[in-house]
């Protein structure tokens, strides 16, 4: 599948850029892979970081620009490792060694057909973890359909039911329906949450949804759309975890964390829809220490 790389259309930018000739897209992503960070990581939902942790790779780079981004220096300023798709399933190994959960790939977009080589070399030497794919939504649905059997986990958020907030804050036209068709295929291909007899998830979608202040009528709209669009037993993780870094400073809108009137609407409006399984945080004052630490 590296063909793909020839003529970049992994993401719904459809750059076709040719990759392997160092030519860069929207992305900024060339053929090799570039990580910002490989980890037990214990702070995601309570089904995917269990007693031992979930085995993250952060990878560099992203189809998006979010002006809030927490994970910035990667993400937006590309920082990070170069590696090969060998060492790549290297890590796969080395994370199921320390006896993680799971592999959880966190930002993989740019990287996703590298990143199914590297499954496939792992799996031969051995890897049996499940295999989550942990992305900010915005995904072309025939990249999806390339995924099938090899992920085993979706992990995708739902930023944006109103389009000018993700042009506005994430750079990207028509957010919404591209991020809900992709979701739609995931749920296809992988169903709803199934969990081990520890309750850690082996397969399955859960969606995620950042709050943002002053935007509280978009995440009703959100909510609303799964609720009403996809099975009753989906599961959703509603966060309340904003603060705003990088360029999110220098916006009057969301240059604030959330205040407990605005959670307390979402808590109340959640109860109120019906949205059963999930998971819903608590409003918090220190979200800033939950960053992780890049090792460039």
């Amino acid at each position: 599948m590296l063909e793909k790389l020839y003529k970049c259309e992994i993401c719904p930018h459809k750059c076709k850029v040719n990759r392997t000739n160092n030519e860069i897209g929207r992305c900024k992503s060339k053929d090799t892979v570039k990580i910002g960070l490989y980890s037990t990581h214990n702070f995601e939902e309570p089904c995917i970081s269990g007693k031992n942790g979930s085995g993250t790779i952060f990878f560099s780079n992203c189809n998006m620009n979010c002006i809030y981004c927490q994970n910035y220096e990667i993400s937006q300023l590309g920082k990070g490792k170069e590696i090969s798709i060998e060492k790549l399933a290297k890590i796969f190994l080395k994370q199921q060694e320390n006896h993680v959960h799971n592999i959880n790939l966190v930002s993989p977009t740019s990287y996703t057909y590298q990143i199914i080589e590297a499954i496939k070399i792992a799996k031969k030497n051995g890897l049996n973890l499940p295999i989550i794919y942990n992305t900010n939504g915005y995904e072309n649905v025939n990249t999806i359909k390339d995924l099938a059997g090899f992920v085993d986990v979706y992990l995708p958020d739902l930023k944006y039911a109103e389009n000018n907030l993700g042009l506005q804050y994430s750079k990207v036209n028509n957010y919404f329906e591209t991020a809900t068709k992709a979701i739609e295929e995931m749920v296809k291909q992988v169903g709803t949450p199934k969990f081990n007899s520890q309750g850690i998830i082996q397969n399955g979608v859960i969606i995620r949804h950042l709050v943002l202040p002053n935007h509280i009528e978009n995440s009703k709209k959100v909510l609303r759309w799964i609720k009403e669009t996809l099975p009753n037993d989906i599961y959703v993780s509603i966060m309340a975890q904003y603060f705003p870094t990088y360029n999110a400073k220098y916006d009057d809108k969301i240059n604030r964390k959330l205040s407990q009137l605005e959670w307390k609407e979402i808590e109340d409006y959640v109860q109120n829809i019906g949205i059963e399984n999930g998971f819903i945080q608590e409003l918090g004052e220190h979200e800033e220490e939950y960053v992780p630490k890049w090792e460039f």
